[in-house]
């Protein structure tokens, strides 16, 4: 880990394997590496990113006004698929909160992450590690294929830490009130936030930018198609061609040509295997991929969100 956190001691970057995707790290407190996550993503300025932190003890370095409420979350279920919206501290960088009152905080639970974390000492700022608005990694292969062009071979690392557990980003919630907001579904579910705080929760979002929360995101450049499975034969008979196919293994389209992209057991093999399925699309020049949804509940929610946002964001060129 010493190569790793050397590097982030410079400002270079380092693409980190986390429980959820990989993200591209950077130290938080230095404007320098923070721009160059920026530059490096494509991601506009006014979006911001989250803060990776080795433990919660370690909060208070970057907000002084969190509720009590979002720290019994944050103790229940950190080092975890969580992140928290909080009031932000005065040494927070503007580029970190992407220009608003607030900022986004984590504690995730890649042991490779933490210790990374954990020797570095502070904050990292960690978006996922692809091109803005693209498919977000989860193996370091993906990362590579991303951004090996743009990563400074001289100074910039990608810690290989195995094939994301989870594979969906974090479920984000907004604390800078007396009521927990919904503005990133993840693997943390909102009954769980509710039952945790025992607080009824909002989606409203007050405005705040939440990353990854544009209604249009997370797309291959083949057009996603999400479809309930109802709908499934009618779909098929509107496409011409091969065309990938992400489904339950019992459910089949009759006589279509197709790659099978995925065949998740259920929402949690599904929200494992999507991010590998949309790039293996696009390996495979497909035009069209046609995602049977899951279930709106649990982590199945959370795919969802991510198939509906990818088929908004229709073929992605650059």
């Amino acid at each position: 880990m010493g190569d790793a956190v050397a590097a982030l001691l410079s400002d270079a970057l380092v693409a980190l394997p986390t429980e959820t995707v990989y993200g591209l790290a950077g130290d938080a407190m230095s404007p320098a590496a923070v721009t160059r996550i920026f530059a490096t993503k494509g991601r506009p300025s006014t979006h911001p990113v989250i803060v990776h932190l080795p433990g919660i003890e370690l909060v208070p370095n970057w907000t002084d006004a969190a509720p009590a409420w979002a720290m019994a979350l944050a103790a229940e279920i950190w080092p975890g698929p969580l992140t928290v919206i909080v009031p932000r501290g005065p040494n927070v960088l503007d580029a970190v909160s992407g220009g608003q009152s607030t900022v986004g905080l984590r504690v995730p639970s890649h042991p490779l992450t933490l210790q990374v974390l954990n020797e570095f000492g502070g904050g990292l700022a960690a978006p996922s590690a692809n091109r803005y608005g693209h498919v977000s990694p989860t193996t370091a292969q993906h990362v590579l294929d991303e951004l090996g062009d743009v990563l400074d071979p001289m100074r910039d690392l990608v810690l290989d830490g195995g094939r994301c557990p989870v594979g969906v980003e974090s479920t984000i919630v907004g604390a800078w009130d007396d009521t927990p907001r919904l503005l990133r579904a993840g693997a943390v579910t909102l009954g769980q936030i509710a039952e945790i705080t025992g607080r009824e929760v909002s989606t409203a979002t007050d405005g705040v930018r939440a990353p990854g929360s544009t209604a249009a995101h997370y797309a291959p450049r083949a057009r996603v198609i999400p479809i309930e499975t109802a709908d499934l034969d009618k779909t098929v008979a509107t496409v011409t061609g091969a065309f990938g196919l992400i489904a339950p293994a019992d459910l089949a389209p009759p006589e279509a040509h197709h790659i099978r992209l995925a065949s998740p057991r259920d929402d949690a093999d599904y929200a494992h295997a999507l991010y590998a399925a949309l790039r293996e699309a696009d390996e495979a020049q497909l035009d069209v991929v046609i995602a049977v949804l899951p279930t709106d509940v649990g982590v199945g929610h959370a795919v969802r969100d991510r198939l509906l946002r990818a088929a908004a964001t229709g073929q992605v060129t650059s």
